[in-house]
């Protein structure tokens, strides 16, 4: 892997992204693409929340699936923020919800 090519990208995912596996699907992708830690987490009442890390073009390929979102799902917005990879996560996983506010 290539140090200057890992970034860290932050994806929030607002419209009908609950109840309907979406952290289950992000969660697999990442681990399909491979090579892609972080996490994701349930945000409010309509909202998905995901860090990863990894290879750009990795990076690239889970965010366009997080953007179509699994079957059942609609993904009405979706924002991304890149940063420079923190190297602090070790594997992919989804996190507790955030509480709802």
């Amino acid at each position: 892997m290539d140090a200057n090519n890992v970034i860290q990208a932050r994806i929030l995912v607002k419209g009908r992204v609950q109840g309907v596996g979406f952290r289950a699907y992000v969660e697999q992708c990442a681990q399909q693409i491979g090579d892609i830690t972080g996490w994701v987490r349930n945000v409010g009442w309509a909202g998905v929340e995901c860090v990863a890390e990894g290879e750009r073009e990795k990076v690239e390929r889970l965010i366009g699936l997080i953007k179509k979102g699994p079957s059942l799902s609609r993904v009405d917005e979706a924002s991304v923020e890149y940063s420079g990879a923190s190297g602090e996560f070790t594997a992919f996983s989804v996190k507790r919800s955030l509480p709802f506010s």
